[in-house]
């Protein structure tokens, strides 16, 4: 039973970060759009999840890089509409 599940969170990894790329390649969502950072930060966990419980070390690194710069990237994006919002109101 556990088994079936880690496959699924592998799975369903695979679906979110190939649905980011087609998204992306199609010009549905932006590079820096929360929808597409959101799939790619939570298709690597699930990534990460699957490749840990199976031991394989580089394909757990790799997807956790993947969501780190989905992290950092996603961390950029809010500290810049932060700003934006503080210059308004200052502005104003």
């Amino acid at each position: 039973m556990l088994q079936i599940i880690i496959s699924s969170i592998g799975w369903l990894g695979v679906i979110l970060c190939t649905l980011g790329y087609l998204l992306l390649s199609v010009k549905v969502v932006t590079p820096d759009s929360l929808s597409f950072q959101l799939l790619n930060i939570v298709g690597g966990l699930c990534l990460v999840t699957t490749a840990l419980e199976t031991n394989d070390l580089p394909n757990a690194m790799a997807n956790l890089l993947w969501m780190f710069i989905g992290l950092y990237a996603l961390g950029r994006r809010l500290r810049t509409q932060n700003a934006i919002r503080k210059n308004r109101s200052v502005n104003s």
